[in-house]
């Protein structure tokens, strides 16, 4: 017992103190709170040189030829947001993993997408969670959805032609309510109701917009969401795996849950097909 209260009487010198305080003197917030920095060639134009060597129609002798496919959707509902991913990555023609988590969780109120480059997306997108924890703390409230999408497009415009691949989604729900913005590796911004990124987002463009209505009920938009990602990962050869739907509401995300992409194609092969040509009206009397 008298040794284990002997380890508590020890009583800090003057020397520990000092570096204490040292330490907490010396701390450069510019530094500790600044964009991350990364070795680039040492040449005298690093963007020329990456873009040489990542161009296609370059004639540089190397190339460093990023190959990758996805399918990623988001859209807005009366309801909130429905994002919907799948979980396959690929390098060309291998498939390398079907267990991806393609929706990234920014904070309980935002979801981040990935489309592009894996490693790309995840960095970028979880230092963009440590920015918005930080807004957060300085200014006692949430940051925007707005604001959230603008720094990430700043961050990565810093690194534009050297080589990022990210085209990306950020949604979630602030003061103006839900909100959904397209941010790519080149710093482009976009805000929109209705976004679809990656490989096999023809694919389910076709069917959120043969199914698509503001006033869908939540299990709708849910089912509709499931469907789109389905029939892309079915047709596109990079897209697959299972599918992962999230509902952004007001008091923040919910995971819906993760369907398998062979499961659901023996359930949708055994529903009934609409009647397109008996349900279509004709638009002209056209006469033989």
């Amino acid at each position: 017992m008298d040794s284990f209260v002997n380890n508590f009487k020890k009583s800090t010198s003057i020397r520990e103190y000092q570096s204490i305080f040292d330490d907490f003197v010396g701390f450069d917030a510019a530094k500790g709170f600044s964009l991350p920095t990364f070795d680039v060639p040492s040449c005298p134009n690093p963007t020329e040189f990456l873009k040489a060597h990542t161009d296609e129609n370059s004639t540089a002798e190397y190339q460093i030829k990023l190959e990758h496919g996805t399918t990623t959707l988001s859209f807005k509902f009366q309801g909130g947001i429905i994002v919907a991913v799948d979980s396959r990555a690929s390098a060309g023609s291998f498939i390398a993993t079907q267990t991806v988590r393609k929706v990234i969780e920014i904070n309980p109120y935002l979801l981040g997408t990935m489309a592009g480059g894996a490693a790309d997306c995840i960095f970028w997108q979880r230092e963009l969670g440590r920015r918005c924890r930080l807004y957060e703390l300085r200014n006692k409230e949430r940051i925007s959805v707005a604001a959230a999408s603008k720094l990430l497009a700043n961050m990565v415009y810093a690194y534009k032609g050297m080589g990022l691949s990210m085209g990306t989604m950020v949604a979630g729900w602030d003061k103006t309510g839900p909100s959904i913005f397209y941010i790519d590796s080149d710093g482009t911004r976009l805000k929109g109701d209705l976004f679809s990124v990656g490989s096999g987002s023809p694919f389910a463009y076709g069917v959120v917009d043969s199914g698509f209505d503001y006033d869908l009920s939540v299990q709708e938009a849910i089912e509709l969401g499931r469907r789109s990602i389905y029939h892309a990962a079915h047709r596109d050869s990079a897209s697959g795996g299972s599918i992962n739907v999230y509902h952004v509401k007001q008091d923040g995300w919910e995971f819906i849950g993760n369907y398998d992409v062979g499961d659901l194609h023996w359930e949708y092969q055994d529903q009934p097909k609409p009647n397109l040509i008996g349900d279509v009206q004709p638009m002209f009397n056209i006469q033989s």
